[in-house]
């Protein structure tokens, strides 16, 4: 469960809220419910997400979910543009095209690693499941965005309405499920650190500083920088891989790591830059 990532973020934004509070310029929270209320939805959405991941990798095998979780590159940047009614130029559109076909070249292996039809030969069922996982994850960050824009309020209590709500949901979805089960492992509380190690709690704060920055990212910046930055942070792990633990290096992996970098150059480098125009000969003398 995301409760002890959703906890942690919970705790920091609520600690530097205090903070600001307790500042000469006190900052901007808008307590009206029907403006609170808005936070419920990305949560929903989430904790939707989060079982449609499970329910795909009951279909599917793990290198075809990442193949298709690269479908929400493509979906983030059809819902950036509906929903925030933000435009992009047809460079741009190649652009995250480009991107999407660099991280799933990146991660497909060679037919001598494993049988070229394990990829791709999952029930239909499995597809669908994986295509739905994309455009909710596109779905719960495009609305992330437009909540952390829609005021000026403080960052950190724009913070607190949303993991508050996350804290809950994931709280009632443990519930449930001990229900389900007839409570026959204990109620949640009790085995809520069960088998927590130093690692574990690493991994929770690397989530919880991740949920952070990301928030910031939605507030100061969009999507698809959000989108660049998960790419080439994914592009960054499989490079150390190659070194901290021996995986063998492709030439799929060198080939995504060229498109994903091309495709950078083109969203963000100015287009004057990228083309070089011919230049106007002076007209000759008669």
């Amino acid at each position: 469960s995301d409760i002890t990532p959703f906890s942690t973020q919970l705790s920091v934004s609520s600690f530097f809220l205090w903070k600001e509070c307790q500042s000469s310029s006190p900052p901007r929270m808008t307590k009206e419910w029907k403006s609170v209320r808005l936070y419920l939805v990305p949560s929903v959405i989430y904790l939707i997400h989060n079982n449609v991941q499970f329910a795909t990798l009951t279909y599917v095998d793990p290198s075809t979910y990442q193949i298709l979780g690269n479908l929400k590159i493509v979906t983030t940047g059809i819902l950036f543009r509906l929903v925030l009614k933000r435009k992009l130029s047809n460079l741009q559109w190649m652009a995250i095209i480009l991107l999407a076909v660099g991280t799933t070249t990146s991660q497909v292996k060679g037919c001598g690693d494993a049988p070229c039809d394990s990829v791709f030969s999952a029930p239909f069922q499995g597809y669908m499941l994986g295509i739905l996982s994309a455009c909710l994850s596109a779905l719960a960050g495009v609305y992330t965005e437009y909540l952390m824009k829609k005021n000026s309020d403080s960052l950190y209590w724009q913070n607190v309405q949303l993991y508050t709500f996350g804290v809950i949901f994931n709280m009632g979805w443990l519930v449930y499920g001990d229900f389900k089960a007839g409570f026959e492992m204990g109620p949640w509380w009790q085995r809520l650190f069960n088998g927590y190690s130093i690692t574990t709690w690493i991994v929770v704060f690397n989530l919880g500083s991740t949920g952070l920055l990301v928030s910031w990212l939605m507030k100061y910046s969009d999507n698809i920088v959000k989108v660049y930055s998960t790419s080439m942070a994914m592009l960054l792990t499989m490079v150390l891989s190659v070194y901290l633990f021996n995986v063998r290096a492709t030439v799929q992996l060198f080939l995504g790591i060229v498109i994903c970098i091309i495709s950078l150059q083109m969203y963000f480098m100015p287009v004057h830059t990228l083309v070089e125009l011919p230049q106007t000969l002076p007209a000759t003398a008669k």
